[in-house]
């Protein structure tokens, strides 16, 4: 049962400071629920955010004690669903205790409920209070993650020879890893829309990193690798909490594959957090023994569960049932739908995400 010294209220803009103060100091806080990634998707995507803050009543007045982001992600004329967070591995509730955390999701609920809005989906980092963490393990996916010493040198050292060689050739043919924010956007996004192509996938909008950008300030910055010739083979974009670093787009050219440009950015990018004091290193969420697990691992990074789950606001708090299209009928029309895309002009392609991109969580 909730405290009856705390209370829990929808946010209002003069929370940001307060809201990021208790993110960037929660241990279990990712720089996904910063408010800088819900304020980009209101301002790129145009959906509304619903985020509650737990605080204290007496004691230390006004304290944070806990807080839950939400965005109402939904296609014109339906209700679509409350998510915590969508285009993302993970947002969900951080708390300083299970009453409060349970109490959250509850005042989500009761939102959402009131709102006849029909689902709430919440991505988390960790279990959820109350429930069975076997209920809400993500069966098929998971983080990749790697603890980081404070020096490069003993990072770099503590590869295995292969990934050291792999990472060292493309230094010694020229490749150059640059580091940077706004200037380097256009180039991120040119290679970023050629790699969504190819695997056909539609991309976000360029407002979408813009925005990124703008409100993160100098917890987000870009890193692109260039070939000797000059021309752009690889980026990515990483966000910072102060003891996180999340990696959560990055591509790389296929033509450019034998100078292996993507070690090199992945290096630049755990190099940079290493060398700025960061304890931890996410290379984000993979199917294990794929193909992008297996390139994570050989960075040292280790799976961790992610914990996700869809409630019914009408029978919190018990999960709602799956609304997933059967395995073999949902691969097909997805296979059919990355070849339509492959198939596409490139700018084709890009137009048709920039339109419909917002609308998939993912």
């Amino acid at each position: 049962m909730l405290s009856s010294t705390v209370f829990i209220r929808p946010t209002t803009s003069q929370d940001q400071g307060a809201w990021n103060h208790y993110v960037c100091n929660h241990p279990g806080g990712t720089a996904y629920q910063l408010s800088g990634f819900i304020r980009a998707v209101e301002a790129a995507y145009r959906f509304k955010s619903i985020c509650f803050v737990a605080q204290s009543r007496q004691q230390n007045q006004g304290r944070v004690q806990g807080i839950l982001p939400l965005i109402h992600l939904h296609a014109p004329f339906t209700k679509g669903a409350l998510v915590s967070l969508p285009y993302c591995d993970a947002g969900g509730v951080l708390a300083d205790s299970p009453e409060t955390e349970a109490a959250l999701l509850a005042h989500a609920m009761a939102y959402a409920a009131q709102k006849k809005i029909p689902e709430v989906a919440i991505r988390s980092v960790k279990p959820f209070a109350g429930l069975d963490p076997n209920l809400t393990r993500h069966s098929g996916k998971v983080r990749m993650v790697r603890a980081l010493p404070d020096d490069p040198n003993c990072l770099l050292g503590s590869l295995k020879s292969k990934v050291r060689s792999q990472v060292k050739k493309p230094m010694r043919d020229g490749l150059k890893f640059h580091m940077g924010g706004r200037r380097l956007l256009p180039l991120f996004y040119r290679i970023f829309c050629e790699n969504m192509h190819d695997l056909g996938s539609v991309v976000h909008s360029f407002e979408w990193f813009y925005r990124i950008l703008a409100f993160y300030g100098s917890r987000a910055h870009i890193g692109v690798v260039t070939t000797p010739a000059g021309e752009p083979a690889a980026a990515g974009m990483i966000l910072c909490h102060p003891c996180l670093v999340s990696v959560p787009w990055a591509s790389s050219l296929r033509r450019f594959n034998s100078l292996n440009p993507n070690m090199l950015l992945y290096w630049g990018f755990l190099s940079f957090a290493a060398a700025n004091g960061f304890k931890m290193l996410d290379f984000g969420r993979s199917t294990p023994d794929a193909g992008t697990f297996r390139f994570k691992k050989q960075w040292g990074a280790v799976p961790v569960d992610l914990h996700w789950a869809a409630f019914d606001p009408a029978v919190f708090p018990h999960l709602a049932p799956s609304k997933k299209q059967p395995a073999g009928r949902s691969g097909m029309k997805r296979n059919l739908a990355e070849a339509v895309i492959r198939k596409l002009p490139g700018p084709v392609s890009t137009g048709l995400g920039v339109l419909t991109r917002k609308y998939i969580s993912l």
